[in-house]
Parts: structure tokens; sequence; C-alpha cells
């Protein structure tokens, strides 16, 4: 089974991958630039804008890791010539995780105040912070259906419809943002940052149904769940634990870079949103070429094609450095408009603007390592993506942090720790990847 490692074959990949995996920080960017403008509460509503996604974006990585394990399950499959033997785990898969997801609603929405107060949310924040959550939060389930389905088209070396449900669901997103926010007049009421949260969910059923009739009308893959479990199953589970573990550390960095921002006050939270998804759409953006990595080095690594895995992971990095640095350049050039996009509160874009080209600057590195993170799950390599990001998060990023918060650098202290972090996650991985196949594809 030939694999061409060449830019065309990898765009083909990469582009469609690129579109779709911006539809998540553009869904988050939308709601940003559309509250942060509304005519009251900009500020404080921006604020639990971005408080509740940090929370959400916790739960859609911590259980969203079934794309990254049923892609690697299918690839390596697919490479080896037994598609046949897993055709049934994607339906098992997803019903494990909605149900999981269910659970998760149950157990959170009652206690949706509690857990925004260890944000440091308090008094509006704390209330618009439980609005949006009680709407948005219904919409988890249909998201995950969504991730999983994308993880069996990406272990089919397709991305071309993730890409398509993607647009749909960004188009429906911001036409609804619009609408419901600021209202269309005799038709809908302004519904202020409630409405932002209906338009996600309605956006997130509308991924959902497309998803599903994508998967049923262009694969031979049935959403039917059959028993008993696929013999994969449990090789899916021990990887969705490893990556559990490992994305509970990367939300605990999350998590700490926005108390940290919030405790600053109300002008720094806002300026984090605001920045902090900048660098979720530049992460996004790399992540296509990311995506390619970890479609195509768990169908080479099945077909133990040690040769070819070096070459892509070269490539690759030429590949993603180059989009760093032009996600660098681009912000560059427009910094002192991009701001307004999203407020108009001086207060705000003062505390963004003195750290946004900390965000720029990062490009490059998150580069090199979410191409590395990318082709690590696409081989299966969980468990050692779980123990590095454990020290990663907690050697350098968590103490980085409270030594520079100690020094009174507040934003700066959160994004030169985020900073340090990324290398940190990155320089072991090409390290580690070269010591696994260096050797191995001087033999094949």
């Amino acid at each position: 089974m030939k694999t061409d490692i060449t830019l065309i074959n990898i765009n083909k990949l990469a582009i469609p991958a690129l579109i779709s995996g911006v539809a998540e920080p553009i869904l988050s960017l939308t709601d940003t630039a559309i509250i942060g403008n509304v005519d009251y509460n900009a500020a404080e509503s921006l604020a639990a804008v971005g408080i509740v996604g940090t929370f959400i974006s916790m739960l859609i990585w911590v259980l969203g890791q079934t794309r990254s394990a049923i892609s690697s399950i299918v690839s390596q499959h697919l490479g080896a010539n037994q598609l046949d033997k897993v055709k049934n785990l994607p339906a098992q898969a997803i019903f494990i995780i909605t149900s999981i997801s269910i659970l998760i609603i149950i157990a959170t929405l009652p206690f949706a105040s509690g857990i925004f107060k260890l944000y440091n949310a308090s008094e509006l924040i704390l209330d618009y912070s439980v609005d949006y959550y009680g709407i948005r939060v219904f919409g988890f389930p249909f998201t995950l259906f969504t991730i999983a389905i994308f993880g069996t088209f990406r272990g089919l070396q397709n991305t071309f419809y993730p890409m398509i449900i993607a647009i749909i669901g960004t188009v429906v997103n911001i036409v609804l943002d619009f609408a419901f926010v600021y209202g269309i007049e005799g038709i809908v009421s302004p519904m202020h940052i409630k409405g932002a949260a209906w338009a996600s969910v309605i956006a997130q059923i509308v991924m959902a149904l497309c998803s599903a009739y994508y998967l049923l009308k262009k694969t031979d893959i049935s959403l039917r769940i059959t028993f008993p479990f696929n013999t994969e199953i449990k090789n899916f589970i021990i990887m969705i634990l490893n990556l559990f573990v490992r994305t509970l550390a990367l939300n605990a960095t999350l998590y700490f870079a926005t108390r940290f921002a919030t405790s600053y006050g109300t002008e720094y939270i806002a300026a984090y949103t605001i920045a902090i998804n900048l660098w979720f759409l530049g992460a996004f953006i790399i992540d296509g070429y990311a995506s390619a990595g970890n479609i195509l080095s768990g169908k080479l690594l099945g077909a133990k094609n040690y040769s070819k895995l070096i070459e892509l992971s070269r490539f690759l990095i030429k590949c993603g450095i180059g989009v760093g640095v032009l996600l660098a350049i681009t912000g560059f050039l427009f910094y002192n408009s991009i701001g307004g996009v999203f407020t108009k509160e001086q207060a705000v874009l003062e505390q963004f603007y003195k750290v946004f080209w900390i965000v720029l600057l990062m490009q490059p590195l998150c580069a090199l390592a979410f191409i590395f993170d990318g082709m690590f799950k696409g081989m299966g390599k969980m468990k050692f993506l779980r123990n590095l990001l454990l020290l990663s998060t907690g050697l350098v990023f968590i103490p980085i942090l409270f030594l520079l918060d100690y020094f009174e650098l507040k934003l700066y202290a959160v994004f030169i720790a985020l900073t340090i972090w990324i290398i940190a996650r990155g320089v072991p991985l090409i390290i580690k990847f070269r010591q696994l196949f260096l050797s191995l594809s001087q033999k094949t």
C-alpha cells in the first residue's frame, strides 16, 4: 500500500483537517467577538464566556480523545489490510462516550455555581457563567458524537467530510449568534449571553446529524451497536484512559492559567479570553498538519514502513514551522487592529496588547509540539504522551507560573509559562521519535 510523502498528498489531508479543526476555536471566537460587543456588561459577559469555555473545553478534550483512539486503531488496521476487524468499533465507542457525557451533565449542572467559583468567578460574572453553562452543556453529547465520527473518517484517511460538516456547523453558529444575541426586530428578542449558548448548542446538533448522514452514506461502517464488544475495545479503553490522564494534565494547565488571569481583575480575564482563544485558533490551524501526521503515521506503522515514517516527520516539521511563522507574521502585521474585533473596552485592549506578541512568537514552537503529538497519537503511543504532559505541567508550567506570579507579572506570567510548557512538551517528543524509528528506518 504505497503512501507518497509529497506536499500535494499531505495537503489533501492537512487542508481539510485544518478547516475542520478551526471550527471549534471559531465557534468560541464567534461567541467572544459578539458577546464582547454587546451594549451592556460587555467585559463581564466576555469573562463569563472565557471561564465557561475553559471548563467545557476541558470536558470535550478529556472525552473527545476518542477521535485519536479511533483514528489510531482504524488507520493501523487499514495499513495492515485488516479493516474488516474493526468496523463495529466506532459505534461501540460512540455508545460508551455519549453515555458518559450524559452522566457528566447530570453531575455538573446542579453544581455549576460552585464549579465556576473555583475559577474565581463572582457576582455578575458568576451569574452569567451559570446561565451560559446551563444551556451550553446540552450540546456536549452531540459534540462527542461528532468527534468520534471525525476520528473514524481520519482513520479511513478522509478529512474531506469532516471539513464539510465543520463548515456547516460554523456557518449555523455564526448566523444564530447574531440572531439570538442581538435579536431580529419583530422576530427574535435579544437573548444576550444565553443567545450565544443556544446558538452553539443548535450548531452542535446540526453537526452531529450531518456526521451521522455522511458516515452512513459514504462508508460501509454502521452506527448500529452490536455485541459482544470488538476485540480492540480493550486497546481503545487503555488509550482513552491514558489520554484521559494526559488531558487532565492539559486542563490543569488551562485551569491555573484561567484562575490566575481571573484573580487579576475583570479586564485581565477578558484580555486573557481573547488571547487564549486566538492561541487556540493558531493551534488548530497548525493541527491541520498534525492531523496529517496522525492519519498517516498510524497507517505507516501498521504497514511497518519505518523509512516513510521518518520521511513524514521531516516533511511535516517543515510544513508546521512554515505555517507557524506565517501565523506569527500575519499577527504582527495586523497587531493593532485584531483586539478591536473582539471588544471596544480600552482597559481590556491595553492588557491584551501587552501579551499578544508572546502568543504570536509561540506559534512555530507550537507547530513542533503539536505535529509530533499528532504522530504519537496516530501510532497509539498514548502512555508516553501521558507521562510527558504530566511532567511538563507539574514540573514546568505550574512552578514557573507561581514563580512569575510572585513577581507580579500578571498576564506575562501566564503566557511566558505557557511558552516554556510548549517547549517542554515538544523537544522530548522529537528525541523519543528518533530513538524509536531512526534505526528501524535504515532497515526498511
